[in-house]
């Protein structure tokens, strides 16, 4: 959630900033403008009459401690304008709940302010390349896509899976669930150890929780709910693990706190029909280990940096090919203010995939939690900022190992780093 004020000080500002992301937030802007002028003007108006009302009960104590009779004329009158101001408060307080409730509504429709430093562009493909980790593999042999390579080797199996559930949904068999294991293993071990504190968090959460997160109202159709207890399946560990501290103050020498948790994550993905259809990289049922941090706003940027170094680590210690990319205006995501990719090498496709997403969110997501820490040094509270990034999304580092590693042989070699998960330096039929 923004910050209102951004909407008393610096509307016309507001407007050209949200406006990078490639819509036109003009309207909702003005809108947001003129209800808030409404609902500021609603509340003076309240207050006012409230002092009032508390007065006129003052001057009737007064006369009735004078001596006065509680059915004299003067008081009788005083009392009759008191219930006239209380009629009047009741219905200016219906009005104030009514436009408070417009506003808040409206502005939870409203995206994060675009840092300065990114780069303005109209999508994905106005993206900044940053830098590059190691050689895509040259092969002797025509490789192979994952899904191949994982059926013909007995580790995957998308028939079963769509059988007893539907598309878009995988089986992993024997090896591949070994792999599986053994990838969230030793991303949570990397991660233990540069600091993270483990959580297991539910895999369901409630409405609340994903509108502090930024998921929703925007993104409902996205997400798998179930209905009969209000309950909605995670779309990501970040939405649980955020919102733990949500409502609360937390001292400042509690900050920084950086969690990981490895969660199945759920997504209709809604939008994406026709787009990776086969294979792993989009699924409605996938692993991902998540890095999730909370921390003082002067810190925040080199929160960020730490954060988009620990998903590389775990890439650079499989050894696989990767680059990183600062996302444009038009590709970043809706409660992101800055987010760096990490897209992986596919060999079969000659192309780089996204496997990481590591984003700031400044103040946005604090604001909707009610996130806050106090300063003891400094009056009142202040929103924290949260960050989060996957390290990484299991299914597509399989994937990414599958096609990298492959041999002319049909067999796939374990990454050095993953043989004392796997017990085994090879994966075969």
């Amino acid at each position: 959630m923004l910050d209102p004020k951004l909407l008393r000080d610096k509307p016309e500002w507001l407007t050209e900033r949200l406006n990078t992301r490639g819509d036109d937030f003009g309207p909702t802007v003005q809108q947001l403008v003129l209800l808030d002028r409404e609902r500021r003007a609603s509340q003076t108006e309240v207050g006012r009459l409230q002092a009032e009302s508390n007065q006129i009960g003052k001057q009737v104590g007064a006369l009735l401690r004078s001596g006065l009779a509680a059915d004299a004329q003067e008081v009788l009158a005083l009392k009759q304008q008191g219930r006239d101001l209380g009629d009047s408060l009741a219905r200016l307080q219906e009005q104030e709940r009514t436009l408070d409730e417009q506003f808040g509504k409206l502005l939870l429709t409203l995206p994060n302010v675009p840092q300065p430093v990114v780069p303005v562009g109209k999508d994905e493909t106005e993206n900044k390349e940053v830098r590059r980790w190691g050689e895509p593999r040259t092969f002797d042999f025509e490789p192979l896509p994952h899904w191949e390579i994982g059926e013909k080797l007995g580790l995957l199996g998308f028939e079963r899976a769509t059988k007893v559930a539907q598309t878009r949904f995988a089986l992993l068999v024997g090896d591949g669930a070994l792999l599986e294991r053994a990838l969230i293993w030793f991303m949570l071990d990397r991660h233990r150890a540069h600091g993270y504190s483990e959580v297991l968090p539910p895999y369901l959460v409630n409405t609340t929780a994903l509108t502090g997160t930024g998921q929703l109202p925007k993104f409902a159709e996205d997400s798998f709910r179930c209905q009969d207890d209000e309950l909605w399946l995670i779309p990501t560990a970040e939405v649980p693990v955020t919102n733990l501290y949500a409502g609360e103050v937390l001292s400042a020498a509690e900050l920084p706190i950086h969690h990981c948790a490895f969660t199945p994550c759920f997504r209709r993905e809604a939008g994406s029909y026709g787009r990776d259809t086969r294979g792993l990289i989009r699924l409605h049922q996938f692993h991902k280990v998540e890095l999730v941090k909370f921390c003082r706003p002067e810190h925040s940027e080199a929160e960020h940096e730490s954060l988009v170094a620990d998903a590389e680590d775990i890439l650079q210690k499989l050894e696989l090919p990767y680059r990183v990319l600062e996302l444009c205006t038009g590709d970043l995501g809706f409660s992101a203010s800055r987010c760096f990719d990490l897209e992986v090498w596919l060999p079969s496709q000659q192309r780089y995939r996204e496997i990481s997403s590591c984003s700031n969110f400044l103040d946005f997501q604090a604001r909707r939690a009610k996130l806050r820490f106090k300063d003891p040094d400094k009056k009142g509270t202040e929103f924290l900022h949260t960050l989060n990034g996957s390290g990484l999304a299991v299914g597509r580092t399989f994937a990414a190992i599958l096609e990298n590693y492959q041999n002319a042989d049909g067999t796939v070699s374990v990454p050095r780093v993953l043989r004392p998960y796997l017990g085994k330096d090879l994966l075969s039929p």
